[in-house]
């Protein structure tokens, strides 16, 4: 029931679509915009704060973010991953990003201005590409618009990273249904890398503003994920541990589900 019974007010549903059809490409910039606001503002100190990354710190996350918009801007413009993260050594992508950005640490001012030009570069690309041509990304194939997606949720997270340490706020804002979006629609892989078998889940978070609610999967699944969107999302992106929540799992496997929902492939 997702109407409040007590008051006589009931929540307004929307079923979540693919990203591509919800101005994905402006909310990217969005939530982009929003965190060179917050980095513009930084003295050398903050920039040198260790972050919600362990073994980051402030300028290392924005580092890591450039070069993953590099190739972001790569692939979309190219359709394949050349040099940059894909020719760094390490036995998986966080030992490779790791070592990426060991490799190019250098002034926050130089930092921030690659950021700034990378993130520009990748916009474009990914509005200019061919919107039914997937491109290679990290685990596979993704079309523009679910890349996108991906940048648009690591972006968030590390806007959490850097302002969290910081003090600064940020608050949840309906973009975060992308990142539901792309949590929800990830589970199988995440199911399938842990061993798990397949199942349907259904997901039905409340938006940020307190009243619609965001509905992820078939009605009929019998698993069910139920709560806030952003500690839904918070958790998806492992910057919380589920059971520091108020989200509800039920059925025979939203409690797995629960566990393993991700954003980004490892």
């Amino acid at each position: 029931m997702l109407g409040n019974a007590d008051t006589g007010t009931y929540r307004r549903v929307t079923r979540v679509c693919h990203s591509a059809g919800m101005g994905i490409f402006d909310d990217l910039a969005a939530e982009q915009e929003r965190l060179e606001k917050v980095l513009a503002g930084l003295d050398e100190g903050q920039w040198a704060t260790a972050s919600g990354a362990a073994g980051w710190t402030v300028a290392d996350v924005v580092l890591h973010l450039a070069q993953s918009e590099e190739a972001a801007a790569g692939t979309a413009a190219h359709g394949t991953l050349r040099g940059g993260l894909a020719a760094v050594a390490g036995g998986t992508m966080d030992e490779r990003a790791d070592n990426a950005v060991r490799n190019e640490r250098t002034a926050p001012a130089e930092i921030f201005a690659r950021w700034q030009r990378a993130r520009q570069a990748s916009l474009a690309a990914l509005r200019g590409a061919d919107p039914d041509r997937p491109v290679e990304w990290v685990a596979g194939p993704l079309k523009p618009a679910t890349l996108a997606t991906t940048r648009l949720a690591e972006h968030w997270a590390h806007g959490l990273d850097i302002t969290g340490p910081l003090g600064v706020d940020l608050p949840d804002t309906d973009r975060l249904r992308h990142i539901a979006w792309l949590a929800h629609r990830t589970l199988p892989y995440a199911l399938s890398v842990a061993g798990e078998p397949a199942a349907r889940v259904r997901c039905e978070l409340t938006a940020p503003d307190g009243v619609a609610v965001w509905r992820f999967g078939p009605d009929d699944a019998e698993s069910a994920i139920t709560g806030a969107a952003g500690e839904f999302c918070r958790v998806a992106a492992r910057r919380l541990d589920p059971a520091q929540t108020a989200l509800r799992a039920a059925g025979p496997h939203g409690a797995t589900a629960l566990r393993l929902v991700r954003t980004y492939a490892a």
